[in-house]
């Protein structure tokens, strides 16, 4: 099993997971200030013709190389809003 890593280390492509275990995309982009370190979020890509869903920080669980937990259902997730360039919602 993986430590925990700071958001910093997030990359794009790793694996998006929801808390009942599901994956339900990859990280397409990470949201925030690096040198404030202010995290404001993930765009996760669903699928390859599907646009991708804004995940606030605040639902963003564990981190460990590769792989993002969020604390959303596959259904939680599934009902996001789709990511429109802007992080604050």
């Amino acid at each position: 099993m993986s430590d925990p890593v700071a958001w910093l280390l997030v990359e794009r492509g790793w694996e998006v997971v929801s808390s009942d275990g599901q994956k339900v995309g990859n990280v397409d982009e990470v949201l925030g200030d690096e040198n404030a370190d202010i995290f404001d979020g993930l765009a996760v890509a669903s699928g390859l013709l599907k646009k991708p869903k804004y995940v606030p920080a605040e639902r963003v669980g564990e981190i460990v190389d590769g792989r993002v937990t969020l604390e959303l259902t596959q259904a939680e997730f599934d009902g996001l809003t789709e990511y429109d360039g802007n992080a604050a919602k």
